[in-house]
């Protein structure tokens, strides 16, 4: 923006002298007295090249118009040729001194350019010195116009900054109230969290754990191990509940990732203890994932076990993953479980949070059955979005 100013203010300066230059030429008094116009004209271009200087520099730029258009007016009366007591660069001077000059050095530079028309109309023995009228007339509309035509247009300018800022400030405003509601919100949820569901999860922990030690050494194998299940779920379960517990009051911490594609080994060995032999192949070179999509994977392994251990056979699973150039493949596979005669077997719910999942990345999902087994796949890109 300030350079598109300067840019603007030097064509403005050249305009000006070009202008005034052209005009002190045509007036004919080059024929009568060339080495006088030519050092009047040299002024005048300085003059108005100044025009193009900073604006602290306003009110020296202004007193140097009014002299040097007094001396071309005084030149031109002298050779018996019409005087000029106002043009481009003049009016110039007078806008800039309006627009970037406050207070006594203003007010002191408006009474100088008025000053110089009055004066050049008096010495020059214009039409208008004979009439005050007239002479007040001129001097107002050369001297006090474009310095008040300067004073307004500073003014709009600082009022419509000051509606961009106070805009602005109630943009602010509502950004920060929003993120203190949602803080609010996320921390009442996280409260109900901890009072409502982790509370019974530790004490289905503590309960499995009693009930495991107290069937003693004769206690029947199955049942044990599926007391231990319960156990170990429980306590993975508290393990993700106090991660997004954390994230919901905002703590981030480092120390604690996300699950990922890394971590399903010990989620495989937590179903596992429930009772299903999941087997698992890896295909392909794994490769660094996005964090979100690593966690949404993660997530979509944990969905496709439970689906596997509730709707299956409960004794057997594979799970495979396949690192491909660009995507992530995962597929399930489990036996299905024995239904009564006549009945079909009906979709795992979990499916619709796994196509959510999915979707979210721009993944694709696909499942099905045969005559023995049920089958999920999901196919997700890298960097989708």
């Amino acid at each position: 923006m300030s350079r598109s100013l300067a840019r603007q203010s030097v064509v403005v300066a050249v305009v000006a002298a070009l202008v005034d230059t052209v005009v002190l030429g045509l007036s004919g008094v080059f024929a009568v007295a060339p080495w006088q116009t030519v050092t009047a004209m040299v002024a005048i271009v300085a003059a108005d090249l100044a025009l193009a200087a900073p604006p602290r520099t306003a009110a020296v730029v202004a007193v140097i118009h009014v002299l040097v258009r007094l001396l071309a007016a005084l030149v031109l009366h002298r050779h018996g040729l019409p005087a000029r007591f106002a043009d481009v660069g003049f009016l110039v001077a007078g806008y800039r001194a309006g627009a970037w000059l406050n207070g006594p050095k203003s007010v002191l530079t408006v009474l100088a350019l008025c000053g110089g028309v009055a004066f050049a109309h008096l010495c020059t023995d214009s039409t208008a010195a004979h009439d005050w009228r007239l002479l007040l007339a001129s001097t107002v509309s050369a001297g006090c116009v474009p310095w008040l035509v300067g004073r307004y247009t500073a003014a709009r300018g600082a009022y419509i900054a000051d509606l961009e800022q106070r805009a602005q400030l109630r943009h602010q405003e509502h950004r920060v109230a929003l993120e203190r509601a949602v803080t609010e919100e996320r921390a009442a949820i996280a409260r109900d969290l901890h009072d409502g569901i982790s509370h019974h999860v530790s004490a289905i922990g503590i309960h499995a754990g009693a009930a495991r030690l107290a069937l003693g050494a004769d206690a029947n194998a199955t049942a044990v191990r599926s007391l231990a299940a319960v156990e170990s779920s429980s306590r993975a379960a508290m393990v993700d509940l106090r991660r997004q517990l954390d994230l919901l009051h905002g703590h981030d911490d480092e120390g604690q990732r996300q699950p990922g594609l890394a971590e399903i080994d010990g989620l495989i060995d937590h179903v596992r203890a429930a009772g299903l032999d999941v087997e698992l192949l890896v295909r392909g070179a794994a490769v660094e994932l996005p964090e979100s999509l690593n966690i949404t994977l993660y997530r979509i392994v944990q969905e496709m076990l439970t689906n596997a251990l509730r709707h299956g056979d409960g004794t057997h699973a594979r799970l495979e993953v396949q690192h491909l150039p660009k995507r992530v493949m995962l597929r399930a596979t489990n036996p299905l479980a024995r239904q009564p005669a006549g009945a079909e077997p009906s979709a795992p719910r979990g499916l619709a949070g796994i196509r959510r999942r999915a979707e979210l990345f721009d993944g694709e999902l696909d499942y099905g059955r045969d005559e023995t087994h049920w089958h999920t796949t999901v196919t997700l890109p890298i960097g989708g979005s």
